[in-house]
C-alpha cells in the first residue's frame, strides 16, 4: 500500500510541477481540456475493444493525469481541492452499497442498481433520467435512458413484446417514407432506432460493440475487396456493383475476421 501511495503523490507532484513551470501546461483551463479528456476516453475504448492491455494501462495512466489536472484547476480556481474528489467517490460508493455497508439484502446485480436509482433520487435528484450526460453519442444515451427507466419499473415484460414493438415503429417509418415527410421519416427512424436498441438490451447484447463490431467486419471486408481489385488490375471505381459483389461475397467465404 505504501508503495501505490508513494506513487500517487510522486504523480500528484509532477502535477504541480508541471502548471507552475511548463507554458503549455499552465495555459489549459477546464475548456481546453475537455475535447483531450474525450479523446483520451475513446482511446481507452479503442484498447478495450483490441482487449490491448498494454494499451490499456497507457491509457488509463492518461486518464488519471486528467483527474488530476482538473482537480488541480479545481484547487486554483478555489472550487475544490483533491481530497473532496477522493473522499466524495468514497463516501458516494459506501452510501451507494448499503448491501455491503449496512444491513440491505440484494438478491443480484439488478436489486443493486435498482437500489442505487433509488438512493440517488433520496439524495435529491429530480428526475431517474437525470444523471444521463447529454453529451453521449446518440446509440449509448439510448442504451442508458432505458436502463434508467428500468430501474422504477418503467419495463417491458418480455422480449417478444419489444420485438412487437420493433415491427410496429418499421411499419409506421415505411408509411413515413410513403408520404415522403422528411420530419416524419426522420422522427419515425429515430424511433425504429430506439425499439431496436430496447430489442439488443433485452437480448443481452451491447449495441454499440454490435454495431462498432459491425463497422469493423464492413470496413476490414471492403479494404480486403480494395486490396483484390487491385491484384486483378482493377479498380472499384471503373467496376459494376454486380462485379463488386463478386468479389465482396468471395472475401466472406474466406470467414476472416478482422
Amino acid at each position: 500500500m505504501k508503495e501505490l501511495s508513494d506513487s500517487f503523490l510522486k504523480l500528484v507532484t509532477i502535477m504541480d510541477e508541471l502548471r507552475e513551470q511548463c507554458p503549455w501546461d499552465r495555459k489549459q483551463t477546464i475548456r481546453t481540456l475537455r475535447s483531450m479528456t474525450i479523446e483520451e476516453t475513446y482511446e481507452l475504448a479503442d484498447a478495450i475493444d483490441a482487449n490491448d492491455w498494454k494499451g490499456i494501462k497507457e491509457e488509463l495512466g492518461d486518464m488519471l493525469l486528467h483527474i488530476l489536472f482538473y482537480s488541480k484547476i479545481g484547487t486554483e480556481q478555489k472550487q475544490f481541492v483533491l481530497k473532496d474528489v477522493i473522499e466524495g467517490i468514497a463516501t458516494k460508493l459506501i452510501n451507494r452499497h448499503p448491501h455491503i455497508y449496512g444491513d440491505v439484502i440484494v438478491e443480484n446485480d439488478e436489486d443493486v442498481k435498482r437500489n442505487w436509482e433509488q438512493i440517488k433520487m433520496k439524495e435529491g435528484k429530480k428526475s431517474v433520467l437525470s444523471g444521463v450526460p447529454q453529451s453521449l453519442p446518440a446509440l449509448v444515451k439510448a442504451a442508458r435512458i432505458q436502463e434508467k427507466a428500468k430501474q422504477v419499473g418503467f419495463e417491458w415484460d418480455n422480449r417478444e413484446d419489444v420485438w412487437k414493438k420493433v415491427e410496429e415503429e418499421t411499419e409506421e417509418l415505411l408509411e413515413a417514407v410513403q408520404s415522403d415527410k422528411k420530419e416524419d421519416i426522420e422522427e419515425e427512424f429515430g424511433d425504429l432506432l430506439f425499439s431496436l436498441i430496447n430489442y439488443a438490451r433485452f437480448l443481452r447484447v451491447d449495441a454499440e460493440a454490435a454495431l462498432e463490431r459491425t463497422n469493423k467486419k464492413f470496413m476490414y471486408r471492403f479494404q480486403a475487396m480494395e486490396l483484390m481489385a487491385i491484384e486483378k488490375g482493377l479498380q472499384l471505381g471503373e467496376m459494376s456493383l454486380e462485379d463488386m459483389d463478386a468479389l465482396w461475397n468471395e472475401i466472406k467465404k474466406k470467414k476472416i475476421q478482422p
